[in-house]
């Protein structure tokens, strides 16, 4: 647990956010001045996927990530996490981490697959990309694969050269794979643990569930971890908020809600990282700053 709590923002996104709102950042300029502007706002982590600047679809390409992250790192002291999600192939998915050695880097801790997804196409008449469409359609028919050799693929060669990993648990088995490869001596504490609410095929938006992962968590790894908590859209600042009275950190940002209020899209991330801010202050908790959170998660100064 923690005294402070630690705001990451996820900037951009990846596949499953759609391009539908004009604020999404796109170009390796725009994702640059929005993680900027968001740890000026109070965020001590971004999370960084990169889209195609041509057309928005999310991309592995380590040359879009170079486009932006050593100019995010010139310009501000906040860490950054770069993605190894999604549903290509390992190779594609840990590159850019490789070849860019970020202080952390997400890793998925279990496989899932997008139930339901394909409903969202009903929601807009018209579509800016025809990817998005295909995109949507035909997400019934995949999965976001997370294999055992894949999950240590990623630890051994990502995590090899210092890279910390924020482990994603779309659900309470996915916890129990952390503690698999902990046990194996693979990953080591303290945990970084980042649950997910409300994402199809996961865990759903249930109060309840909030407070059985971090049961399990607390069982299964004591006092050696720190906890944070994504849920999207309208649900966003909702269970953040309860994830924070509840002693854990948050993350929003426009990968996971493209909103500030009911109907108001956010006209950027620093947006919602300063609502978050607020509300936080409301509560009487103190945020932290990307140097308190490099010695809480012991990051190696080298991986940078």
């Amino acid at each position: 647990m923690t005294d402070k709590a630690i705001i990451t923002c996820a900037v951009t996104g990846s596949a499953h956010t759609p391009t539908m709102s004009p604020h999404l950042p796109i170009s390796a300029k725009q994702i640059e001045d929005e993680a900027v502007a968001a740890a000026e706002a109070g965020a001590a982590v971004v999370h960084l996927h990169a889209r195609n600047p041509d057309d928005g679809r999310a991309s592995y390409d380590p040359a879009l990530f170079a486009a932006f992250v050593p100019n995010i790192r010139a310009r501000s002291d906040v860490v950054i996490n770069i993605s190894t999600g999604g549903s290509g192939k390992i190779e594609d998915r840990m590159a850019a981490a490789l070849a860019l050695k970020p202080e952390m880097a997400s890793l998925n801790m279990g496989s899932l697959s997008p139930y339901g997804r394909e409903q969202i196409l009903g929601k807009f008449d018209t579509w800016k990309h025809e990817w998005e469409v295909e995109q949507f359609r035909t997400a019934r028919h995949r999965i976001y694969p997370n294999t055992e050799d894949g999950i240590e693929r990623i630890i051994r060669n990502v995590g090899g050269q210092g890279t910390r990993f924020e482990c994603e648990c779309y659900d309470v088995s996915h916890l129990y794979n952390l503690a698999y490869f902990a046990d194996k001596g693979l990953i080591e504490p303290p945990f970084i643990i980042q649950t997910i609410f409300g994402f199809s095929g996961g865990i759903g938006l249930h109060f309840e569930n909030v407070i059985h992962m971090q049961t399990i968590a607390r069982h299964l790894f004591g006092e050696h971890y720190f906890w944070s908590i994504i849920a999207p859209g309208r649900h966003q600042f909702k269970y953040c908020t309860m994830a924070s009275v509840m002693g854990g950190n948050v993350r929003v940002g426009l990968e996971d809600n493209l909103y500030l209020d009911k109907g108001v899209l956010a006209k950027s991330n620093a947006e919602q990282v300063r609502r978050m801010r607020d509300i936080l202050s409301l509560l009487s908790i103190d945020i932290c700053t990307p140097d308190e959170v490099r010695k809480k998660f012991k990051l190696n100064d080298m991986a940078v």
